[in-house]
């Protein structure tokens, strides 16, 4: 079977837009969540969210850099996220200046929402002003797979065009296909991710009336607290995550930088209901070793779990079930860095397999921040409460689950 690596990332997140900023903001405990601002959310129950702050200085988002204002009036505010994510990818790839085959370099993004700002904001002025006010933009604005044909025309990038859509697991179950693909023999290179932008009026308002959110409005930043007994619901992130995956000897013969191996993918469903997870998290425990089976690698290699951890009653301890009963005995730890983002929804696997990626580079293992009073089941499991912890890293496993049972988890590894 092939080998897949990963030879480029970018990220548009609340706390840090481009890799670095990001990734050091979460390794030290920095909250990307605060108090909305971007519409009027006075009236609602949730008033905090993630969403990148606007600027022009290192580390902020700035999508007039990479796309044109013109254009931008084409786009869902998702699509953008994932253009800036990407365009940092693929330079940082070094695909830019790259004169080899385009038919073979493929796009895997998706989204677990799509356009629901678009969405919301089309059916406003239908109602109010009628047929006329919808703009011809419209449906490409909201049809989730876009952003994947956004950056395939950008770039020149004509192999496998594809689109992932399973809610919260979107971006994982994006690169685990991808790195089939390349396995497969289609394509040499695959820009893979995913992108959300569903911080709006009703997204909040949908989460919120599911009672899934965090009320915590008078303190923002402690607000994600996976595993914290005084844990009330996630927050609702937006930004994108996005790797290049390249056949390793491809990447190797045009000498490009090489952060880590997609070396396992798994996949599951939990068949038990739209929303809750089994108490058990045999849903999530059967595609983690469904990912170390295709890594051919032990619960005992592993040194690093990036959870899904969002923050939520029954998903934190379902979780930590599955896999304190699967690494009980193990030098594996783990860490939720949603307690610093957010939940960025169908962004949040690609996110989270970077900094799994960056975990493996820099020998250091991000914190669960506002973990002050662990639940009872967290009793004897390393969950990295607060501090980073300098370890090294060789084997991680990323996990994403989402509504509808949907399971994804991607092994990445160092390159030996």
């Amino acid at each position: 079977m092939k080998r897949v690596v990963i030879t480029g990332m970018g990220i548009v997140a609340p706390n840090g837009t481009g890799v670095e900023y990001a990734w050091k903001n979460v390794v030290n405990g920095v909250s990307g969540v605060r108090k909305i601002d971007t519409f009027d959310a006075s009236d609602l129950p949730c008033q905090i969210a993630g969403v990148p702050v606007i600027g022009t200085e290192p580390g902020q988002y700035n999508p007039d850099a990479v796309v044109d204002v013109r254009e931008q009036r084409k786009m869902d505010k998702s699509m953008i996220y994932g253009m800036v994510a990407a365009d940092e990818a693929v330079r940082d790839a070094g695909l830019i200046e790259y004169d080899g085959d385009k038919d073979r370099i493929g796009v895997s993004i998706g989204s677990g929402i799509g356009g629901m700002q678009t969405i919301y904001d089309t059916c406003v002025d239908l109602h109010e002003h009628g047929p006329r006010y919808v703009s011809p933009f419209f449906i490409p604005k909201g049809i989730i797979n876009m952003t994947a044909g956004h950056v395939s025309i950008k770039y020149g990038f004509r192999g496998p065009n594809i689109a992932v859509v399973t809610a919260c697991a979107t971006a994982a179950h994006a690169i685990g296909e991808a790195t089939r693909l390349i396995q497969h023999g289609d394509a040499d290179i695959m820009i893979a991710g995913g992108t959300e932008g569903a911080v709006c009026k009703i997204g909040v308002a949908g989460f919120t009336s599911m009672r899934a959110l965090s009320t915590r409005n008078d303190d923002p930043a402690g607000a994600s607290r996976p595993w914290d007994k005084n844990r009330d619901g996630f927050v609702m992130s937006e930004g994108a995550g996005i790797l290049v995956l390249e056949e390793y000897e491809h990447a190797m013969a045009r000498g490009a930088k090489i952060y880590a191996e997609v070396a396992g993918y798994g996949l599951s469903g939990d068949a038990y209901h739209i929303t809750a997870p089994a108490s058990d998290g045999n849903g999530g425990a059967r595609a983690m070793m469904a990912a170390l089976r295709d890594a051919d690698l032990t619960p005992a290699d592993v040194d690093y779990i990036n959870a899904h951890g969002t923050s939520t009653g029954l998903g934190d301890i379902a979780e930590l079930t599955a896999v304190k009963n699967m690494f009980a005995g193990t030098k594996a730890c783990m860490s939720s860095t949603k307690s610093s983002t957010g939940h960025l929804l169908g962004a949040a696997g690609a996110v989270e397999a970077i900094f799994c990626a960056l975990s493996i580079r820099d020998g250091v293992v991000p914190p669960t921040i506002n973990l002050t009073d662990p639940v009872d089941e967290a009793d004897g499991f390393n969950l990295v409460p607060n501090v980073a912890q300098k370890r090294k890293v060789d084997v991680a496993i990323s996990n994403s689950f989402g509504f509808g049972g949907t399971n994804a988890s991607l092994v990445i590894k160092r390159v030996k």
